[in-house]
């Protein structure tokens, strides 16, 4: 097999006339694979996309048609040579020619495409081409011809194989792309080539097994062998001439298990497969694959239906964060940005990121990434929020699209289960679909047969699920009693203690609002002055009343700030607030709740959203908050059969032997009721702690908090909200100094200050603290250690906007 990338020379042209002055007519470089925005934008013909309202002016390319063009060098085809040119992925209806000759058309971003052009390929200069025509104007042309089916955007994102999110979503810009996407090459072979390989891995009684699954596509016949080996392990299979299908079975006795963070090792073993002759190597992949079982419990129980994740036989509680493209433009998301992406989550304890159906099947190195980090995959297939016909051209797409992801992504340890797709159930059941189709096909088909029956056929060892949220049998599809359910009655409708109205199975998608990091909104936002409502601000809030709803979030808990920068910070903590608060009361409820899977991680572009981590990579508060609440030792103070008590979460394989301090203070620091308790929580598993009337009872409530202490957590409950506290308004002192890699702010309490935080960006873009919303009582004293390679006066990480907590809240001007 010989391969040359096609990746250099390549042209783009608009080739519609409803384009702007300075495009219409242009020819400009073009990067593969990349994309029509980022090639205009490098030819300064437009503003970046991101910018203040740049996405309003773009709005023109959902409608145009463009051509890419490079001419390449190639030798001459010889005898009994195949030469195939291969596109890894073309965004998105696109119409392929070389050396004049119509090559193929495409209508799928998900999926890659092969032709053969053995009979157009010339000996010395050969022009290619690839024109796209628009992804929307041929989504509506589908729709007009099948009929409309309901979805919750503008925009028929349903009728077209395209990233949903393209189009627009509530955390995300309406940027229709279009491009070769991925990777683009000549391929030349002969006799035959490896045209898919499937490693089934399984593991029993400390031996692995991996059944390696080769399909070949022939162009002459000769008796061949295929070579597996698998570490020291190594299988020779004999290929009659014109076999088809060869399978080659190899043990590994003694095999290491693969788990996921925080519950074992990650050993990975090299699998390579070459097919040859006699004297001749004709093809050869490799893979990585790890041994390990992964299955979901569903069996009915006296609560209703589990969704408990096991691996290797062990209860994983899923500390689970959604994953969406991190980037809008797909060609920016490079390997090393996904390591910093993915090693962000697993320090904050994450250890399952689902990636969600409106976006793509995720990268290889993506998968590469969480299996190196012991990171579960929860993988949607591409469907997300809508009514899908279930007729052509939709149907065969997606199915091709559906086979080649299954068998691309299924070698990798990470990779835990399957999902039909997101909220298309529940929608059915709940948005009044049923009315709109008037019996037209809207998707069961697909989440009830061809997508198991595909992963059954390619994929057997996954478990998958029908969709998210999803109920088995004659329950809602949002059932908390049964399977999967999210919750966005939170955010949407009522206050964030709502949370504990439910006790779900497992909750695979809730979340709250904030804004992204001060350096973040003011590299991209650039409204004078800012404010919540000024229209770039609000161009980068998607949400419905997005604005609103923070404000009513918020309004129950702390002040709503009339200052711009007060009210930046307040959203933001109450975001961390609200999502720790949920996550506290699902892991004090396991493992009758074996799940929390937080919306979201991270973004695509600098917005207002549910993400931890905004799209130039900086940690939100909310970050810090899920840290907290995802440690794998946790203290909380929860509600039980009409009494607060103390839930002790041990997510560990060895008891935890804790040594418990009770204390009822004041917020002046003095005790005013103490008690010592000793307890064991078993490993993995929680404890309920009842408290004493004395601990509970106060004679000032709005000055005094219960603290519950050990050597590894600490948990602190005020008895009313913030805006009913006299907290001291002022209560830190600080002084900062330089040190190696950055700056040290040593900062100390003089009364109970709650949440107290160094938004370290505002005084460096690049500075990142090491802790955040700790609460410290009366007389603490913490540091806090700012990284960073800025030089800086010390002292700015003590001004009043960037040290910070929930008591300075109360003395800002606020809105009456």
């Amino acid at each position: 097999m010989i391969r040359q990338y096609l990746h250099d020379g390549w042209q783009l042209t608009a080739t519609t006339t409803e384009v702007p002055d300075n495009v219409r007519g242009r020819t400009v470089p073009a990067t593969v694979p990349g994309g029509t925005h980022l090639d205009l934008l490098a030819s300064g013909l437009i503003t970046d996309p991101f910018l203040d309202r740049a996405e309003e002016e773009l709005t023109w390319m959902h409608r145009a048609d463009w051509r890419y063009d490079t001419t390449f060098l190639a030798a001459a085809v010889t005898s009994g040579q195949r030469v195939d040119l291969v596109f890894d992925g073309l965004d998105t209806i696109a119409t392929v020619e070389l050396n004049g000759a119509l090559v193929g058309h495409t209508a799928n971003m998900h999926r890659g495409y092969r032709f053969d052009v053995r009979e157009l390929l010339r000996d010395g200069a050969n022009d290619l081409t690839v024109s796209f025509s628009s992804a929307l104007t041929h989504a509506e042309k589908v729709e007009a011809a099948l009929g409309r089916r309901e979805h919750v955007n503008t925009h028929p994102f349903n009728m077209v194989r395209k990233m949903a999110c393209s189009f627009g979503w509530d955390w995300g810009p309406d940027l229709q792309t279009a491009g070769i996407w991925r990777p683009v090459r000549l391929e030349r072979w002969h006799t035959a080539r490896l045209a898919r390989v499937r490693p089934v891995v399984t593991v029993a009684d400390g031996t692995g097994r991996v059944e390696v699954h080769v399909d070949l596509e022939w162009a002459e016949d000769e008796d061949l062998t295929l070579q597996v080996t698998l570490g020291a392990h190594k299988r020779t299979v004999a290929v009659p001439a014109g076999q088809t299908t060869v399978i080659a079975r190899v043990e590994v006795p003694g095999a290491e298990l693969w788990w996921p963070a925080g519950y074992g090792d990650q050993p990975l073993y090299n699998l390579d497969v070459v097919l040859r002759t006699d004297s001749e190597l004709l093809d050869s992949t490799a893979k990585r694959i790890g041994f390990r079982t992964v299955t979901v419990d569903t069996t009915p129980d006296e609560h209703g239906t589990p969704f408990t994740v096991f691996v290797n036989d062990r209860p994983v509680f899923v500390k689970g964060a959604n994953w969406i493209p991190d980037d809008h433009f797909l060609t920016r998301i490079t390997r090393e940005r996904l390591v910093r992406r993915v090693d962000q989550a697993v320090d904050a304890h994450v250890n399952l990121l689902r990636v969600w159906g409106g976006g793509i099947y995720e990268s290889d190195d993506f998968y590469d990434v969480c299996d190196e980090r012991g990171v579960l995959v929860w993988q949607d297939f591409a469907l997300a929020c809508a009514a899908y016909p279930e007729e052509e051209p939709v149907r065969g797409e997606l199915e091709a699209e559906a086979r080649e992801n299954v068998a691309r992504l299924m070698s990798h340890p990470s990779l835990a289960l399957w999902n039909g797709g997101n909220e298309n159930m529940w929608g059915f059941a709940d948005w009044g679909w049923p009315e709109q189709l008037d019996g037209r096909t809207w998707g069961l088909g697909y989440y009830d047969e061809l997508l198991p029956s595909i992963v059954a056929e390619l994929d057997p060892t996954r478990f998958y699920c029908p969709s998210s949220p999803y109920s088995p049998g004659e329950h809602h599809p949002n059932d908390e009693d049964h399977g999967t359910r999210h919750d966005w009655q939170v955010w949407n409708e009522v206050d964030y203690r709502r949370y504990r109205d439910h006790v779900p199975r497992f909750c695979s998608e809730f979340g709250f609002q904030g804004p992204p990091s001060w350096s973040t909104l003011t590299r991209w936002i650039h409204d004078r002055p800012l404010t919540p409502e000024s229209p770039s601000f609000l161009l980068h809030q998607k949400a419905e009343d997005g604005n609103g709803k923070l404000v009513r979030g918020l309004a129950s808990h702390l002040p709503v700030p009339e200052r711009f920068e007060d009210w930046h910070w307040a959203t933001q903590l109450n975001q961390a607030r609200a999502v720790g608060f949920g996550i506290e009361h699902f892991r004090s409820w396991w493992p009758r709740t074996a799940g929390a899977v937080v919306w979201q991680l991270n973004d695509c572009w600098p917005v207002t959203s549910w993400a931890a981590v905004d799209g130039e990579e900086r940690l939100k508060p909310l970050w810090y908050g899920l840290r907290h609440a995802f440690a794998p030792r946790l203290l909380t103070f929860q509600p039980r059969d009409g009494r607060t008590v103390l839930i002790a979460v041990n997510d560990h394989d060895e008891p935890w032997d804790a040594h418990l301090t009770l204390d009822r203070q004041t917020f002046r620091g003095v005790t005013l009721h103490l008690t010592r308790l000793r307890r064991t929580v078993p490993p993995r598993s929680v404890l309920a702690v009842d408290l004493d009337e004395a601990l509970l009872s106060t004679a000032h409530e709005d000055a005094e908090v219960i603290v519950a202490t050990t050597a590894e957590a600490r948990a602190i409950l005020p008895f009313r909200e913030d805006l009913e506290l006299a907290y001291d308004p002022r209560p830190l002192t600080a002084r900062a100094e330089a040190v190696r890699g950055g700056y040290e702010v040593e900062v100390r309490a003089d009364s109970f200050a709650r949440d107290v935080a160094v938004l370290a960006d505002r005084v460096a873009p690049d500075a990142v603290v090491d802790d955040a919303l700790v609460p410290m009582l009366a007389g603490e004293v913490r540091v806090f250690h700012v990284r960073t390679d800025a030089a800086v006066d010390p002292a700015a990480f003590t001004g009043p906007l960037v040290l910070r907590c929930a008591n300075d809240l109360l003395a800002v001007p606020r809105v009456r």
